[in-house]
């Protein structure tokens, strides 16, 4: 008979708690089983393709900032082909144009008081327009298409203005490509934010969207970057724009047009085909999956409510829909704030306020540190909206800036007291680039992806950008005068308050849209509750919406 040790059944107890349920629970812990459209051959897809589509945008960015590095060439005296101060008022707005002109007292026409006036300002707004109906005529892909093309012609012209020995043709040439090019940023704002929302999940929506900002930010670095080792050589630069903008058209050809697009088209197959696509699968494959299927009838069916609806009602009509004008309402305020709390003054005429405060560095130099800072501010921005939030992020931006205009507002008015701090303007004004970044600036064009039902998406989306872009070239242009009027103080206070103001009004107007799917914020704005899919689907289905789509595959 074998002996037993003895064992106590405390201690036993006590070691089985210790170990066992702890590895227990490490093997047995319940894991979150990933959407057809998380996993990751369906993410490296979606973001793929929506890098495609960004690359374009890179091109926009570009058409922002040449100016910034063209301007002194371009007015300089000495070259063979040279623009007089009106003719460059008309090609780009400039900090240093303005001082040419604030200080030239022989102009007394108020119009030229602002060089903002420039051609490509007053052409965004159009392209803001006419992308509204391109996105729901001829579609997403075919949109961004044309927005890339658009960039093509205006670099191109640029490029090859000075082929002519006749200045007038020249000069006309070059307004022409600025007018394109304006047209260009206006189209670029919202297709591929528009894109990006139609093939992604909730989960990763929020960091396909932002791929917009991303590229116009770094756009706007990489004329930077080419200004800094390409000097007084805009022809250079304008044909290296050109031959990437080709590249970039080229990498749209292979982007497949959203589902929801598609099916809202009545092309189901096709539909099919994207959405297997954008989920991972393989598009000949005719294998069941249930996932798929229940997520290609969620879209088959809110595409149907989409098309009957635009088929029986009129624009007015459409206007007059809770879905339709509350977000677009929301949207043109939130645009309004934007503009008006001074991000555009403030990247517009950085140079100049920064120079007032005895800021010695080298120009260029100071350019691409602002652009680096912004690119990487806006690299985190993705997971900035998916871990706090849409509205906590805004708030907390528009809180910033608020500090940022009213301390340049304080070191105005007490010059004195803030002498020993001679560097402030310069901090407060890379600090407000970042704070703006972090959601005033973003947020706006992040969101008019998310907040339109699908049927008014393209036309409500483009009618808030260019409602947007209007407002923008609106407060540019005005800066100067308000400075001669109001001091540059109080300016600067002005823009702090809207800034202010901006917190309340995302907390109160702005939804929140982290996870939640294109249809539940949609019934959101229709009902004022935030309800699940399955809850929407059943109302719809209580409204006699989608009856004839319940059709099991």
């Amino acid at each position: 008979m074998s002996s037993v040790p003895f064992r106590d059944d405390k201690t036993t107890l006590r070691n089985d708690k210790r170990v066992t349920p702890i590895l227990c629970q490490g093997l047995n812990k319940p894991q979150r089983t990933k959407a057809l459209g998380e996993r990751s051959k369906a993410v490296w897809r979606q973001e793929f393709m929506v890098f495609l589509g960004n690359v374009g945008v890179l091109g926009a960015g570009m058409a922002v900032a040449l100016p910034s590095v063209t301007l002194d060439q371009l007015t300089d005296v000495n070259e063979s082909f040279h623009l007089t101060v009106e003719e460059a008022s008309w090609f780009c707005m400039s900090e240093e144009l303005l001082s040419t002109i604030i200080g030239n007292r022989e102009i007394k026409s108020p119009y030229f008081l602002c060089p903002s006036a420039s051609i490509n300002t007053m052409a965004c707004p159009l392209g803001g327009l006419l992308v509204g109906y391109l996105l729901d005529r001829v579609g997403r892909k075919n949109t961004i298409l044309v927005t890339h093309i658009t960039g093509v012609l205006g670099w191109a012209l640029l490029a090859s203005c000075t082929m002519y020995s006749d200045r007038t043709t020249i000069l006309i040439q070059m307004l022409l490509a600025r007018f394109l090019s304006g047209v260009m940023i206006g189209l670029c704002l919202s297709p591929v934010g528009v894109y990006s929302a139609e093939i992604g999940l909730p989960r990763i929506r929020g960091r396909l969207i932002l791929g917009t900002s991303i590229g116009i930010a770094a756009g706007i670095l990489f004329m930077y970057i080419l200004g800094y080792f390409i000097r007084n050589n805009w022809q250079l630069i304008a044909i290296i724009s050109t031959v990437f903008q080709i590249i970039a058209t080229l990498c749209v050809l292979p982007m497949p047009e959203t589902p929801s697009w598609l099916m809202q088209k009545g092309q189901l197959e096709k539909a099919r085909r994207s959405l297997k696509y954008f989920r991972g699968l393989n598009i000949n494959d005719i294998a069941y999956c249930e996932e798929f299927e229940n997520e290609f009838n969620q879209i088959k069916r809110s595409s149907e409510i989409s098309r009957n609806t635009a088929q029986t009602e009129s624009l007015l009509q459409a206007l007059c829909a809770p879905e339709v004008y509350k977000p677009l309402l929301i949207m043109i305020g939130f645009f309004g704030i934007q503009q008006c709390s001074g991000i555009v003054v403030v990247v517009v005429f950085a140079v100049q306020i920064a120079t007032a405060a005895g800021v010695s560095t080298d120009p260029f130099l100071c350019a691409v540190m602002v652009g680096v800072a912004r690119i990487i501010t806006t690299f985190f921005m993705s997971s900035l909206f998916e871990r706090w939030g849409r509205r906590p992020a805004g708030m907390f931006s528009a809180s910033g800036m608020t500090v940022c205009m009213l301390l340049l507002a304080l070191s105005g008015w007490y010059p004195k007291a803030f002498a020993r701090v001679s560097a402030l303007p310069a901090i407060c004004i890379v600090m407000h680039i970042i704070f703006s970044t972090m959601g005033l600036l973003t947020l706006p064009f992040f969101m008019i992806s998310e907040v339109f039902p699908q049927r008014f998406r393209g036309t409500a989306s483009g009618l808030a950008v260019s409602l947007g872009l209007l407002a923008s070239f609106a407060v540019v242009k005005l800066y100067p005068s308000m400075v001669i009027v109001m001091g540059t103080a109080y300016v600067f206070a002005f823009y702090g308050f809207i800034s202010l103001v901006g917190v309340p009004y995302i907390y109160f107007l702005i939804p929140e849209t982290r996870g939640r799917t294109l249809l539940e914020i949609e019934e959101y704005f229709r009902t004022g509750r935030m309800v699940s899919l399955d809850q929407v689907l059943e109302q719809n289905l209580e409204r006699g919406e989608c009856k004839e789509l319940f059709i099991k595959t």
